[in-house]
């Protein structure tokens, strides 16, 4: 490690060994993720990767890249609708909601028109 070309060409493998393992890991969270695959199948495919590494990489990328993407798009989707529906479970009533329940409130008597232009402000916010 004395010269400029054996630091640059050890970065360079190294930035080749981190882009594999991402690529490697991207395909197994992707054999996981498959339904329609069965088991054996999978098995194949990891046996593969373990023998094989980079050859079966490419291959699998290249057969099966289109449906890994497909894959990986629902993931997200789903990841995001139970994200919002979560959000909307603990976040509460909607404004409507409040606004109505703070007319309630000035109906019965127990706010007054200013505490429920505050409510209501609040609410719209």
């Amino acid at each position: 490690m004395n010269s400029f070309l054996d630091w640059f060409w050890l970065l360079v493998y190294w930035f080749l060994f981190f882009a594999y393992l991402v690529i490697l890991f991207q395909i197994l969270g992707d054999l996981f993720r498959d339904r329609d695959l069965g088991g054996f199948a999978k098995a194949v495919w990891i046996i593969a990767l373990v023998f094989l590494p980079f050859l079966t990489a490419l291959v699998y990328v290249i057969a099966r890249g289109k449906g890994m993407a497909e894959r990986q798009l629902e993931a997200v989707q789903q990841a995001k609708s139970d994200t919002d529906s979560y959000i909307r479970q603990v976040s509460g009533k909607s404004p409507a909601e409040n606004i109505a329940d703070a007319k309630a409130l000035l109906d019965a008597g127990t706010i007054d028109a200013g505490e429920f232009a505050t409510l209501k402000a609040k609410a719209l916010a």
